[in-house]
């Protein structure tokens, strides 16, 4: 049985329905649909006309964006930060000391093991002492007998002044004996030769004062020489003991062995080395400032380190500045003491060290944002409120892992941070805004 011809037959019988007998609700709908498409097509051809006229107005439009360089630009603001004065420097001992023999001899003493912790004067190498205790001896002794002979002397100056005394007695009375004669022999009482006698003794007297005197110069003469050999004993004395002090070499400081000390038997000359003590307590971060931040560095400022080593931050005080430059950098060395009690930060660690400067007004922009002009100042590219593109100078602050922190700008600005390659101060451009993340 086939489908098609029934429904066929349905169609034109209902079709013949409406043709005959209904005819006149026919004609309503079909005129009702030409109404309808003619207020339709009215509409349509408004709408058209409206269309055409925006089509045009967006092609003007269009065609004028299309002709300016599309940029993505950002508006930062400036907030106020505190500004410190960025470096990478390393940790150092607070003093390191080769500590060397200053004699020759051989060690007698029991190595200390590299690492191991010392007290200021501890013993680190003990040298054999050989003659030297003999040498002291003698020359105690040889001081023993010098300090007699200056005893003798000393007492041979009285002995030798009452001589002197004795002799200037007998001139005196030479002399008066001389004197008598001549008188009696100017009278005629006395004979010349009792006046050459008495000219003789006269002249004896004398030779025994002056030999007096001589004595008496003799035993102060005694007195200084054996002062002189006593102080040039005392000086061999001093060597002999310095000499053995020397013996025993010890820590200047409280601190670590940084190698094994001298081992036992060992022959060490003047300058051989002993050991190696580092002072770990407290500990400097050591730096050096480009010569455009020294000015903002001071003394006593605040200043922090991260080690990267150790992931550890610490904290502590600039306590040194260069005032001399180095000369191939051209930059300033700066010291920052750290507590390190528990002797875990290392020397020659690398640090990141923050010094603390004044504050400042900053804006805070990735660092691709940085550009360069024809010159070669760095800067950044900026927009004006007519969408026209100027250069302005930066000056980095800080760089951080969210971007850099920059000063130079206003306190508001439109910043160019992507495109600014492509587009040069006084060319208008297409920007396109997006937030900034501070």
């Amino acid at each position: 049985m086939r489908i098609f011809p029934i429904f066929a037959a349905i169609f034109v019988a209902v079709a013949l329905y409406f043709v005959i007998i209904d005819r006149e609700r026919l004609m309503r709908f079909f005129a009702g649909d030409a109404v309808a498409e003619a207020e339709v097509e009215t509409d349509a051809g408004q709408a058209e006309n409206a269309e055409d006229s925006a089509t045009i107005a967006n092609d003007m439009g269009a065609q004028e964006t299309e002709d300016l360089i599309k940029v993505v630009a950002v508006r930062s603001v400036a907030r106020q930060i505190d500004s410190a004065v960025v470096l990478r420097g390393q940790t150092e001992a607070k003093r390191q000391v080769e500590v060397r023999a200053e004699t020759a001899s051989t060690v007698i003493s029991e190595p200390l093991q590299k690492g191991s912790f010392v007290e200021a004067g501890q013993l680190l190498c003990e040298l054999d002492p050989g003659t030297r205790g003999a040498s002291l001896a003698e020359a105690r002794a040889r001081l023993n007998e010098w300090r007699a002979r200056a005893t003798e002397a000393e007492a041979r100056v009285p002995e030798a002044e009452a001589r002197v005394t004795e002799a200037q007695a007998r001139l005196d009375e030479a002399l008066v004996n001389q004197n008598a004669a001549i008188k009696l022999s100017e009278g005629g009482f006395a004979s010349e030769t009792r006046v050459k006698n008495a000219d003789a003794a006269v002249a004896a007297a004398k030779a025994q004062l002056t030999a007096a005197r001589s004595g008496v110069s003799a035993a102060k003469a005694g007195i200084q020489s054996a002062g002189a050999n006593i102080e040039g004993v005392q000086a061999n004395i001093a060597a002999a003991e310095k000499e053995i002090s020397r013996l025993s070499i010890k820590a200047p400081f409280a601190g670590l062995l940084e190698s094994d000390t001298a081992e036992l038997g060992s022959l060490l000359q003047p300058g051989s080395l002993c050991a190696t003590v580092i002072q770990l307590d407290p500990i400097k971060l050591v730096a050096f400032v480009p010569e455009t931040d020294v000015h903002r560095v001071k003394v006593g400022a605040r200043a922090s380190g991260r080690l990267a080593a150790a992931d550890l931050e610490v904290a502590g005080r600039v306590t040194f500045l260069s005032r001399a430059a180095d000369m191939t950098t051209r930059t300033f060395r700066v010291e920052i003491e750290i507590p390190n009690p528990d002797l875990s930060i290392s020397d020659g660690q690398t640090a990141e060290i923050m010094i603390e400067a004044e504050g400042a007004n900053a804006h805070l922009l990735p660092q691709s944002a940085l550009t360069l002009n024809s010159t070669g100042t760095l800067g950044l590219r900026t927009l004006t409120p007519d969408a026209v593109v100027e250069f302005i100078p930066a000056k980095l602050l800080r760089d951080t892992a969210q971007g850099v922190w920059l000063t130079g700008l206003p306190e508001t600005a439109d910043v160019i941070v992507l495109g600014q390659e492509y587009v040069t101060a006084g060319v208008k451009v297409a920007p396109t805004f997006r937030e900034v993340t501070q």
